[in-house]
């Protein structure tokens, strides 16, 4: 892997592995909604009564994580994460079950006090702060209403608790439900209501107390998913409208793609990388997120570097991709030090086009590729298969093709007119091809510029 002399006598591809305790978060996008009909009349009236004096042009409700570790006895369930939350940011905290989203989530809360690092809410230290003075609310994956009150009472339950005048809860408690669309239902009980509306109450509830900032553990778990879909909207556009900041915790990731300015990614408590949902989904930092965003996910082939005619290909049975790289020769004349490394070959489905039949690696019959490709050309890596099964999803097809010793998964519009059994050439070009490290799974980058190793924590993913 090291060998040869000159200027590639290093290897060039360069595994990026960003620093936990250094991640930071990126806030460069803006979730544009719509104005709902029942929010018009309140907007009109003035949002600017739910932002508290003093938010033009001053960050209230950042709140920022410091290298926080949770430990269970010898089990880390959140290990070392750093975030920087913005005032008004929506962050999705998105993972699989156990990878400690939501026990990130409640030691930002207070719930749970973290066994190292510090939080911040607003650049004060509130890590030994109760829960209650951090100015932070929380609506959970369960409702968690009583029964015997009513949603008025319900949304107004926390001004009574702090004994607020009467006359503030009401005007508190109608407000609200003008923003969620429950003025008509003031007066029922949870037990009335559909699971929708619940949630609403639950969400009314945390915004009656006029908070900093929403934390949010999986709150549209519970809903089906037309209900999931409308709730959803709901949510972002009242993010949109009250400008607050929003902690989300999700599994899912098409609520991370439509509702995050920022997401976090986490694997087994740590943080595999922050980004906007383009990012995340175009430059994914590891495998793992490679292979958790998408439905399906991205492609991932192992595969060996190989050098041709002074290129690089990404080389395994059954597949040959260019790599668009060009590799002088070393100022020896010796081989480049990155062939031979073991690595991931990823590509997107929708990324793929596919040639029918026995001569399709030279494109001489029907493509079925219909993503906007023009179609395979000496520059597209040459994936070769037989077809396994097609899924139908209406507007377009899934088909599963196997791959030498593994299965590639190819989304194409319908008619794609292949079949079980096809064989097929599979192509892609060289820029939708991402590279990963086998061992480590990070992400790999081409540095042909380098002369000496760098930490693989200081080195930037580029395209």
């Amino acid at each position: 892997m090291r060998g040869g002399h000159g200027r590639f006598s290093r290897d060039p591809f360069t595994a990026n592995t960003p620093s936990h305790a250094e991640l930071q978060l990126l806030v460069d996008t803006e979730i544009l909604g719509t104005y709902t009909v029942r929010a018009r009349k309140f907007i009109d009236d003035g949002i600017s009564r739910w932002k508290r004096p003093g938010r033009q042009g001053e960050s209230v409700s950042r709140i920022t994580v410091r290298n926080v570790t949770r430990r269970y006895g010898d089990t880390a369930a959140v290990d070392g994460v750093s975030l920087d939350i913005a005032d008004g940011d929506f962050l999705v905290l998105l993972g699989p079950s156990g990878c400690g989203k939501s026990t990130l989530l409640r030691t930002i809360a207070g719930l749970i006090a973290p066994s190292e690092g510090r939080i911040l809410v607003d650049d004060r230290d509130v890590t030994d702060t109760p829960a209650r003075g951090r100015d932070l609310a929380m609506v959970f994956q369960s409702y968690a209403l009583y029964p015997h009150l009513t949603v008025a009472r319900n949304i107004g339950f926390p001004l009574r608790a702090r004994r607020r005048p009467r006359a503030e809860i009401r005007a508190r408690v109608a407000e609200v439900a003008q923003i969620l669309d429950l003025s008509a239902l003031l007066d029922r009980r949870p037990r009335e209501l559909s699971g929708g509306q619940r949630q609403r109450v639950a969400l009314g509830r945390a915004l009656v107390r006029d908070p900093g900032a929403f934390l949010m553990d999986e709150p549209l778990s519970n809903l089906d998913a037309q209900l999931r879909t409308a709730t959803r909207t709901e949510i972002t556009d009242l993010h949109r409208r009250l400008g607050r900041t929003f902690v989300y915790v999700t599994h899912d990731q098409v609520e991370a793609m439509t509702m995050a300015t920022s997401v976090a990614v986490l694997n087994r408590g740590r943080l595999e990388q922050v980004g906007t949902p383009a990012e995340v989904y175009d430059v994914p930092a590891s495998a793992f997120v490679a292979g958790f965003l998408g439905s399906p996910p991205m492609n991932l082939i192992p595969a060996d570097i190989a050098s041709r005619d002074g290129r690089l290909h990404a080389v395994a049975a059954g597949v040959d991709a260019p790599l668009g790289i060009e590799v002088p020769r070393t100022a020896d004349g010796g081989t480049d030090p990155s062939a031979g490394r073991a690595v991931l070959l990823g590509v997107r489905p929708e990324h793929l086009t596919a040639t029918i039949g026995p001569d399709a690696a030279a494109g001489q019959n029907g493509s079925a590729g219909q993503n906007g490709s023009a179609g395979p050309d000496a520059a597209a890596a040459a994936l070769r298969g037989t077809v396994r099964t097609v899924e139908n999803l209406g507007s377009e097809e899934i088909a599963h093709v196997v791959v030498g010793d593994g299965e590639v998964r190819v989304r194409v519009r319908r008619p794609a007119g292949l079949t079980a059994g096809d064989t097929v050439a599979l192509h892609v070009r060289p820029e939708h091809t991402h590279l990963f490290d086998r061992e480590s799974g990070r992400r790999l980058v081409w540095r042909p510029d380098q002369h000496t190793s760098i930490p693989a924590a200081r080195v930037p993913v580029t395209t």
